[in-house]
C-alpha cells in the first residue's frame, strides 16, 4: 500500500490534517500502521479519540513502535482503549491478507 484508501474530500478540516499527518511519518512503518488505522477509523472517532490520536502522532516513532510490537511497555497516558485498537490493527490486516492469498 503507498497511500491512503481513504479521501480526504468528506472529511473536515481537523480529519484531514490528521490523515496526513498518519501518512507521512517518517518511518515507512509507522505509515502504514498509522495511516492505515487512520483510514479505518478516522471517520467514526470522537472528538477525545481525535485527540488521543494527535497525541500518539506527537510521539516518536521509534517509541510508539516499540509500544506496538511490545518491545517496550505502553506508558499510562497512552495505554488507552484507541491504542488497545491501533496495535490490534497490524495484526488484524496481516490475518485478513494471509486469508485472501
Amino acid at each position: 500500500m503507498t497511500g491512503s484508501d481513504l479521501s480526504s474530500a468528506g472529511l473536515d478540516a481537523r480529519r484531514r490534517r490528521i490523515l496526513f499527518r498518519a501518512w507521512r511519518r517518517g518511518m515507512r512503518e509507522m505509515d502504514l500502521v498509522m495511516g492505515q488505522f487512520a483510514d479505518a477509523q478516522l471517520p467514526d472517532m470522537s472528538e477525545a479519540e481525535l485527540d488521543e490520536f494527535e497525541r500518539l502522532l506527537d510521539a516518536p516513532d521509534p517509541s510508539v513502535l516499540a509500544w506496538i510490537t511490545g518491545e517496550e511497555p505502553v506508558p499510562a497516558p497512552y495505554d488507552t482503549p484507541l491504542f488497545a485498537r491501533l496495535r490490534l490493527a497490524p495484526r488484524e490486516a496481516l490475518a485478513k491478507e494471509t486469508l485472501r492469498t
